[in-house]
C-alpha cells in the first residue's frame, strides 16, 4: 500500500487536485510539502493536529515537511469558516503566539537528517514588501472574478467582508509560491476549509513560475463525532496542546473517554499505529468493548506524542490512583492535575476536626449528616476510610503539606488546601 492509499484507508483525503500525477510524483522523487497555521492563539488545540500529523506521515515516507506559522497572515485573519470579521491582534501578540505554537509543532517532527523538517514564518518574507510591490507583482496575477468565486469570500458578500480579509487568500497564495520558488515545495496540505486558499496558491504558481511548473493541493476532512457534537470540546472548553491550559492528565482523559463509535476513526486519524494494530483494536472494540483497549492505546499514543513519556506515565498513575482510591501515592503536582476541577476548600485556621471540616467544605450538609457519613464508612481521607466521628486531621494527612483529599461515597471527591 503506497502513501496515498494509506491516507485513503485512514479517511484522511477529502479533496486533491490531481491524484494520479501526485502519486507518480511522490513515488518517483522525494518532495518538499507544507502545512501552515495562523497564530490566532498562544496554543494549538487538538482540532489543528490532523493536517500536521498527515504532514508527518509524508516525512515518514522520506519527504521533507515545511511547517509554516503564519506571522503575517495571522495579522490579517482568515475569513474561512467565519461569518464576521476577526478581531485584529497586535504584532506583539502574534509574535508571542507564534513562539508558543512553533514549540508545540517542533515536538511532532524530526528536524535532522536528509528529510529534516523546516520551520518557517511567513512574516519573514512579507514584512518588507511595500503595497505597490504587492499590487504590481502579486495582485496583477489574481483576478477579482476568481476571488469572488471562492466560497469563503462569496459567503461573506451579503454580511460584509473587508478588503483586509478579502486579500487573505492572496497572502496565503504568496506563501505557496515563495516556498515553491525557494524550497521546491510542490504540495500544500490543509483542512477542508483551506481548499480555496490552497487553489489560490496553485493559481499564483501557474501564473508566476515557468511554464510547465506543477504543484498540488490536498485537504483533510473535518474531524466529527458520531453523536453529532463538536470534536475536541469538553465541558471545560477546547482541548489544548499547552499543558498549562489542558494538563497531560486531562489530555489523556479526553482520549481515553472516546466513544466506541469514534475510537477506531481517531486511531486512524491521529496515531501512527499500523493497519494491523488498528484492525486488532477494532476487533477488540467489537468483541470486548469493556476492556477499552482501543481507547487506552489512543490515549497513550497521543499523550506520549504531545507531552512525552514522563507525562504519559504520570497521567496513567493519576488515573489508576483515582480509580483505586489510593490517592496517597500521588505527589502534590499530580494532585493539582488530577483534581483541577473538583470542589476545593481552603482549610485556613480550622482545627482539623473532621466533622466540622466536612460541613465547612460543604461535603456533608450538616453535622448530623457528617457523623452519619463517617459512621457508615462513606468518608475516606487520602484513600483511607475513617469511621471515628472524633477524628482530627493530623499533619501527616497533608500530602506534601499542601493537600488532603476527602472522598464521600464512591466518586464525590473534594480537595482541602492548606
Amino acid at each position: 500500500m503506497d502513501l496515498l492509499q494509506d491516507l485513503a484507508w485512514r479517511g484522511l483525503i477529502y479533496q486533491q487536485t490531481d491524484e494520479e500525477s501526485l502519486r507518480e510524483l511522490i513515488s518517483s522523487e522525494k518532495i518538499s510539502l507544507y502545512c501552515g497555521t495562523d497564530p490566532s492563539a498562544d496554543s494549538l488545540h487538538i482540532g489543528h493536529l490532523v493536517p500536521f500529523l498527515t504532514l508527518r506521515r509524508f516525512q515518514q515516507h522520506g519527504h521533507r515537511p515545511i511547517v509554516l506559522v503564519g506571522g503575517s497572515t495571522g495579522l490579517i485573519g482568515d475569513p474561512s469558516g467565519k461569518s464576521e470579521e476577526r478581531k485584529l491582534q497586535s504584532l506583539e501578540a502574534i509574535e508571542k503566539n507564534s513562539e508558543g505554537i512553533q514549540n508545540q509543532l517542533a515536538a511532532i517532527f524530526e528536524f535532522d537528517g536528509e528529510n529534516g523538517a523546516i520551520m518557517v514564518n511567513n512574516y519573514d518574507w512579507t514584512k518588507s514588501m511595500d503595497v505597490i510591490s504587492f499590487l504590481r507583482d502579486i495582485g496583477k496575477h489574481i483576478g477579482v472574478n476568481y476571488l469572488l468565486a471562492k466560497d469563503t469570500i462569496a459567503s461573506r458578500l451579503e454580511s460584509g467582508i473587508s478588503f483586509t480579509e478579502f486579500t487573505y487568500t492572496i497572502l496565503q497564495a504568496m506563501d505557496f509560491n515563495h516556498l515553491y520558488e525557494n524550497h521546491n515545495c510542490k504540495l500544500q496540505i490543509g483542512g477542508s476549509d483551506q481548499w480555496g486558499n490552497i487553489t489560490s496558491g496553485l493559481e499564483l504558481i501557474r501564473k508566476m513560475q515557468p511554464e510547465g511548473s506543477k504543484a498540488f493541493g490536498l485537504t483533510i476532512p473535518l474531524v466529527t463525532k458520531a453523536d453529532g457534537t463538536k470534536f475536541g470540546k469538553t465541558e471545560g472548553g477546547a482541548v489544548w496542546l499547552d499543558a498549562k491550559k489542558t494538563t497531560p492528565y486531562e489530555f489523556y482523559q479526553f482520549w481515553i473517554n472516546a466513544a466506541d463509535a469514534d475510537v477506531v476513526k481517531y486511531l486512524k486519524y491521529f496515531t501512527f499505529l499500523s493497519h494491523e494494530e488498528i484492525e486488532a483494536l477494532e476487533k477488540s472494540v467489537q468483541e470486548e468493548p469493556h476492556l477499552r483497549l482501543a481507547q487506552k492505546a489512543l490515549a497513550e499514543e497521543m499523550t506520549r506524542l504531545i507531552h512525552g513519556e514522563d507525562s504519559l506515565q504520570q497521567a496513567i498513575k493519576i488515573t489508576e490512583a483515582l480509580f483505586s482510591g489510593d490517592v496517597r501515592s500521588l505527589s502534590a503536582s499530580e494532585i493539582e492535575q488530577g483534581f483541577k476541577d473538583v470542589p476545593s476548600f481552603n482549610a485556613g485556621d480550622t482545627d482539623g476536626n473532621l466533622v466540622d471540616l466536612l460541613v465547612a467544605a460543604k461535603i456533608s450538609p450538616s453535622k448530623r449528616q457528617a457523623r452519619e457519613d463517617i459512621t457508615n464508612g462513606a468518608i475516606t481521607v487520602n484513600g483511607e476510610r475513617i469511621t471515628d466521628t472524633s477524628y482530627v486531621l493530623q499533619a501527616t494527612d497533608r500530602i506534601e503539606g499542601q493537600f488532603t483529599i476527602i472522598r464521600r461515597g464512591k466518586k464525590k471527591y473534594s480537595l482541602i488546601k492548606y
